[in-house]
Order: C-alpha cells, then structure tokens, then sequence
C-alpha cells in the first residue's frame, strides 16, 4: 500500500542558515524533519513562512549590551510559483504568496513557504510575515491564519493532494478548522487528516486566547462561537483543540508521553498521545572526522582539530583565547529561565578556582524572544560577569552555524533544565554525534540516551521527584553538576585520555543508533502517518498513563497542569 501524502506545518523551518526561517530548537528539529524526509525521498512536503526580518538577528551594542535587530532579508534562491490566495484577518482581505524551497536546494523534501509582505496588502497586513513569534497578539493570531489556512489553500492549488495534515505545535491549527470548512463542519472528516505534535510542558508553550479574538482574527473560518468553545474553551487553548481536532498526536520523548498523558488527561475528546522521540539529522550536523570506527587517538586528535577551529571563532568574536588541551563545557540553547544558563555558576568561589587553575572553559550561547526581559537581562548578566571571568565567553548570535561550531568544538555539553519542563531537548544529540559529552539534568532525552559512565553524565539522585522549594531544587542540582566535573569529568578528562576517548565514541555510536532523523522519520510514518491514513490505532493507545522509570510528578511546577 503506497505511503500517505504528508504536509508538514511549522511556525518555523532550520533548512540552513542562508534563510532565516527559524529561531531555535523547534526549528532545528522541523529542519531535520524535511532534511530526512528529502533524503529518505518520503511523499511529504513542508509548509512554513517566509519571514522578511527572520526571527532577529542578535549582536553585542557599542554599551555592551545585547542588542535585537531586524535586518532585512532577500533571496535569490526561491521558487516563486505564481501562486497566492485571499484570506479575511481582522476585517481585513489579505493575500498571501508562496515561494517553494526546491529538494535539490538543501537536500529536502519540498518546502512551501508563504508570506504576505507582497504590494497591495496594507502597512498591517504586510507586517504579518516580518518576525517569527511576533509579540503582538492580533499579529501573532494572524500569523497563525496565514499558516493554517493559507498553507491549506496553497497545497491545493499547487496540486498537492495530502492525505495528512502534520500540525507541528498548535500553531498551524486554523488548518484543522480550514479542513472543517471544506468538509462541512464534519469534525470526523477532519480527523482523519490531522494529526498534531505537543513539544513543551511549559505554560507559555501551549498558547491561550481569548475565543472572541480569534473569531475576529478569522482562526476559525467560519466555525460557529459555539463550536470553537466546545473544542478549546471560552479561554481558547490551542492545544486542547488541536487533540481534539487530531486523530492521533505524539509527545516528543518517552518521558514527555508520560507527562503529557498527565497533563492533557482532564480533556474530554482528545485524541491518543503516542510517543516519538526527537532526533537530528546527522547528514547535516555530524563532521566526516569522526564518522566511521575511528580509532582512539583519531578521535582525540580530531576532536582537537575541531576546538582549535571554534576557538579561532571565540577570540574573533569575544577577544580571549582559548586552549584546546583545557576541558571545553558548552551551555547554549534558548535563553529561558527554565533552562537555567546560570546553574553552573551559582557558587561563585566554586567555580572561579576551576577556571582560574585551568581545569575548565566554559562557553555560553542562545537566544531570547525579544519580549523576554527575564531572558535578556539572564543574557546581559552572563556577559557583563564574563569580561571579568577567566576562561569563560558568552557568544552573540546562536544560529545554525555557530551551533554546529559548537557542538563540534566542546568536550563537554551542558543541559540544565528544571526537571521536567525539557519536553526533549535535541542540541545534545548533535553534540553527542561529534564526540562532546552529554552532561544533563535527568530530563527530556537524557531519560532515554545518556547513559552515565558509558556515554555521558546525567544528574539523578534520590528525591529527584520530591515536593521543594525551587531554589532548594537549583542548589542541589548545582551541587550535583559540580561534583560530576571536579570528581568524574575532570579526572577522567586529564588523566585517563583512553576511557574519554571510549565514552565520545559511545556518545557517537548512541547518536548514530538511534538519534538520527531518519529513524525518527520512519517512525513518524509507520506510528502515526499511516496509522491514520489506514485506520489502526491497534498500540494500546487508550491515553492512560503508562509507568516509565521513576517520575511521579508532585512539585508545584505542575500544578498549572492540574497535576496531583
């Protein structure tokens, strides 16, 4: 039986660094979506926007503080296919144009992006397609519309006949309530193309509106006020309505399925919540010098290579030099509080001998939303203290680039979430795939592939679970990541180079097995596209909550998910 027609919706698409179509991991982990999908030459097509200023491009000011500015973008290298589509947003008639990334472009699947920054929109209707996760919430509904049911709309008159429709996030849901228009307000219909992927247990994650404004903004294409509260409630919760309007839907690692099962069980008509871990594509993130069975001191050697190339990048961009014999730690990622940049430094007189005697480096990188004055002021903090640090850098402008520098070029890669609000996390598969080390809190992905000793270090200990204050929680995790490095990592770094050298090459194997998108994609298909395409739900998915190690969630993080 032939392989369903798939399309593929996200907010954002990390194809490369030449289209600025991204902001962070969500888009990394699109990217790789499409990368394997074109590789594996899978029926699927995405579907994303085209945004004129990207999500914004981050630089240090002449004061010394981060600085968020927006840079046109323009291409050459896209397909304008002379094809557009009217949508009524905000009482306003919009027209949206598509633009196609071509598979030989990147290596992808084909990629439709769309945008309404064209002549005869209005000053508003243009800026819709400006900046990805603008802050304005009529823009930010808007954008969401123009997905949806522009994306719809431009798949069909392109001649794309899917079969399913991937919401990736519940951005993307107008495109259930687009397929609702066409099938007549046959939810059923509608179900059986839809299928949904949850990524964050995080409030701000699974996005709120008021119903009203989302009728005006057009995000239900005709559906009656009564439908859309019967789907995602007065105080309209796109996720809620994205499980009800799925035939199926997947959290995005094995202990995210738990979580989710958790936090969504209240929701009456939702649809099963399967699990499918993240991955990355290797094609693109893994350097050739250490694929294949790499002998130790090959791997050390290159491993070398790679930290002497990035640290040419540090002393460029943030005036030090660094040592590619010293132990090498990298926190970089989306500068949330939740995600804790700041956890490795919390004992200021611990931390400071360390990298005063040249046992460690450490390097910072990440983005914040704009609007994101805790995550700026975590940005600025980092770097001001940094001038006076020894060995330590924070670095502007984490995009794809420098974040394949990065996870090439450390030893040693730092994951800090407060347990259990990483969903998955993927930079440390792609760190993993170079030989740098996993060191994480025991959250998202690190529950299914970091193994301690073998090829990475997770913090677990006993309590891990337990009902405390969270600043309680920081200093023991703190207290935990501290002693891995001084007792585990550096003596085992500095003085048993063969068994460092063993664990990268666990850490690249584990990458290798089971990290890679290809894998991932394969799944998707067997589990949940052509599930829904042929009717089989036959995997037990009742949406109970199924044991998984042992997380029995308690503390008061969850209790906005009504978790007891």
């Amino acid at each position: 039986m032939a392989l369903p027609k798939v399309a593929y919706f996200s907010m954002e698409i990390a194809l490369d660094q030449s289209l600025s179509t991204y902001s962070g991991g969500l888009g990394f982990l699109a990217g790789s979506h499409m990368l394997s999908a074109g590789y594996l030459q899978l029926p699927m097509v995405g579907v994303t926007m085209l945004w004129s200023y990207g999500y914004y491009d981050q630089r240090i000011d002449h004061n010394g503080q981060v600085e968020v500015a927006y840079i046109r973008k323009y291409y050459d290298f896209l397909t304008d296919l002379g094809i557009s589509t009217e949508i009524d947003i905000f009482g306003e008639r919009v027209k949206v144009k598509a633009y196609k990334v071509e598979p030989e472009l990147f290596g992808s699947c084909p990629v439709y992006l769309l945008t309404t920054d064209v002549e005869g929109n209005s000053d508003w209707a243009r800026s819709i397609s400006h900046r990805l996760y603008d802050g304005n919430e009529k823009i930010r509904i808007a954008q969401e519309v123009v997905l949806g049911v522009g994306g719809v709309r431009i798949l069909q008159k392109a001649g794309f006949k899917f079969e399913v429709i991937h919401m990736n996030e519940g951005h993307a849901l107008p495109a259930a309530f687009e397929l609702l228009k066409q099938a007549k307000g046959d939810l059923e219909a509608v179900k059986k193309q839809t299928v949904f992927t949850t990524h964050t247990p995080v409030a701000a994650g699974n996005e709120v509106h008021w119903v009203d404004t989302l009728m005006e903004g057009g995000f239900f294409q005709g559906a009656s006020r009564e439908t859309a509260v019967a789907l995602g409630g007065e105080n309209f919760s796109l996720t809620v309505a994205a499980l009800k309007m799925s035939r199926i839907a997947n959290a995005v690692s094995q202990l995210h399925g738990l979580v989710s099962n958790k936090m969504w069980e209240h929701v009456e008509g939702r649809c099963p919540i399967r699990a499918i871990t993240n991955a990355v594509n290797l094609h693109y993130w893994q350097d050739t010098r250490v694929k294949g069975e790499k002998t130790f001191s090959q791997l050390l050697a290159a491993k070398k290579e790679m930290k002497a190339q990035l640290f040419k990048y540090v002393a460029n961009v943030a005036g030090k030099r660094f040592d590619p014999d010293v132990l090498t730690i990298t926190w970089a990622r989306r500068f949330a509080d939740y995600k804790r940049a700041w956890l490795i430094l919390m004992d200021n007189d611990r931390i400071m001998k360390l990298l005063n005697d040249n046992k460690i480096q450490i390097i910072f990188a990440g983005k914040f939303h704009p609007d994101d004055v805790m995550g700026r002021e975590m940005f600025n903090k980092l770097l001001n203290r940094s001038h006076s640090m020894k060995n330590v850098v924070v670095l502007p402008g984490y995009e794809l680039q420098l974040s394949k520098k990065l996870k090439m070029g450390s030893d040693i890669w730092l994951n800090t979430p407060l347990r259990p609000f990483e969903a998955s996390g993927t930079s440390g598969m792609s760190a993993n795939a170079n030989g740098t080390l996993h060191l994480s809190i025991f959250d998202g992905w690190t529950v299914e592939g970091t193994f301690n000793g073998i090829n990475g270090y997770s913090v677990e200990y006993e309590g891990l679970d337990d009902d405390i204050p969270w600043e309680e929680r920081h200093w023991k995790d703190h207290e935990y990541i501290m002693n891995t490095i001084e007792n585990e990592i550096i003596p085992t770094y500095y003085d048993n180079k063969e068994e460092w050298a063993r664990m990268m090459r666990q850490a690249i194997r584990t990458a290798e097995a089971y990290f890679n998108s290809d894998r991932m994609v394969i799944e998707y298909y067997n589990r949940i596209y052509r599930s829904i395409a042929h009717g089989d739900l036959s995997e037990n998915d009742d949406g109970k909550e199924k044991k998984y190690i042992n997380t029995k969630p308690t503390f008061d993080a969850w209790k906005y998910a009504n978790i007891k």
